[in-house]
């Protein structure tokens, strides 16, 4: 059966623009007190500023969809596109209470029992819960439906055993949301068996390992759980039915101007370097990109608005996804190409420098996050009706 691709030309209402100049307002405040700088490629263990994040909670600006029971605020997702949106454009230091906000949250207000949504989502509106997120496994890759790490049942719960990789944040991390094997695949449906679990990370038996980066970084690690006992109050939604409840949790991760804009930063100083006066290769250089940048961006914004008409563009989103997370992975490279001549008494050509070999060496991961370039095409060519 094939889906209908829709991108609707959705434009951000006169309200949205309004927040955005209170967000860039906090935002300056922020860099003028040294919080974080916006030429500093931010690093694992400076991005993970725990004050900033409780500030940004305190402007309402966490769980803004949210429901206010819940410590939300019942805003709309355009409006929540425009906060990030400028955090990412700033380079603002988002990834403690970012995963949390995106998709964990929504994940529990759909499927956790009411003394979980009572505990847990004012704090992550108030900046003080941090979440990873528990699919890709050992030798499975990004295919989750060959994920072995099993959760057996006991008395009162399940006891977990197995491994998790790739796992960002998880060495900071309050809450895991993992994917965890509960029974086996049938012939028939390989995606039967896997159940979603809301993994407390200070349980005995969970051991993080960081996996260092070649930029420098620790954002990702291997967890392992040697029976790490999960009570029966955090399984998530149908047991061995977990598959349905991760597609559309991945159409809040995929959808995002963060998917787009993890390297932007270059791009910037790129403009500062070449001046307002750019000779012919550098004005039509920079066109380019600023023309497929803004493509990107209306197609991100399309699927805030359908999320927002809640709806679930799994597809819309796995396309925002795969071509954003190419053409930030090859910007690093265009800008190179174009700044190939600026000369080196260029005010910021040491800044434009560190951050060009920063960005470089974070490129390779940025079409592994939220699913595999081949993945993410599998979902498309099924909604084109190829596959």
């Amino acid at each position: 059966m094939t889906a209908a691709l829709t991108f609707d030309p959705i434009r951000l209402p006169p309200e949205c623009e309004k927040l955005r100049q209170e967000v860039r307002t906090f935002l300056a405040e922020e860099i003028s007190a040294g919080t974080f700088s916006p030429q500093r490629a931010q690093k694992s263990d400076d991005t993970d500023a725990p004050g900033f994040s409780k500030r940004v909670g305190a402007r309402g600006w966490i769980g803004m969809t949210w429901p206010k029971k819940y410590g939300g605020h019942e805003r709309s997702f355009l409006e929540r596109y425009v906060v990030t949106e400028e955090m990412r454009v700033a380079n603002a230091p988002v990834r403690r209470f970012f995963v949390a906000d995106r998709q964990s949250g929504p994940v529990l207000i759909r499927y956790a029992n009411e003394r979980i949504k009572m505990d847990i989502l004012p704090r992550i509106c108030r900046g003080e819960v941090c979440f990873a997120i528990g699919m890709s496994e050992p030798n499975s890759g990004s295919d989750l439906f060959a994920a072995k790490t099993k959760a057996t049942k006991t008395d009162g719960g399940w006891l977990i055993n197995g491994t998790k990789i790739w796992t960002t944040s998880a060495h900071v991390a309050d809450y895991m949301l993992g994917i965890f094997r509960t029974s086996a695949p049938t012939k028939d449906n390989r995606r039967h068996g896997l159940t979603q679990f809301l993994v407390d990370m200070k349980t005995p038996g969970i051991t993080v390992n960081p996996i260092g980066q070649i930029s420098g970084q620790s954002e990702f690690n291997e967890v392992v759980f040697e029976d790490a006992f999960m009570p029966d109050d955090h399984v998530l939604g149908e047991i061995d039915g977990a598959w349905k409840q991760a597609t559309s949790e991945l159409a809040y991760e995929r959808s995002g101007p963060e998917r787009f804009l993890e390297t932007y930063y270059v791009l910037t100083e790129l403009v500062r370097a070449l001046g307002r006066e750019p000779d012919l290769r550098g004005a039509e250089g920079i066109g380019r990109l600023v023309a497929q940048l803004h493509t990107l961006r209306r197609m991100s914004v399309s699927v805030a608005g359908m999320l927002q008409a809640g709806k679930e563009p799994v597809v819309e989103a796995a396309i925002v996804k795969d071509v954003g997370t190419i053409w930030e992975q090859q910007l690093p490279h265009r800008v190179r190409n174009l700044a190939a001549f600026v000369e080196p008494n260029v005010s910021n050509h040491e800044t434009l420098e560190r951050q060009l070999d920063f960005a470089m060496k974070i490129a390779p991961k940025l079409t592994l996050q939220g699913g595999t370039t081949e993945v993410l095409r599998g979902i498309i060519a099924r909604g084109l009706g190829l596959r």
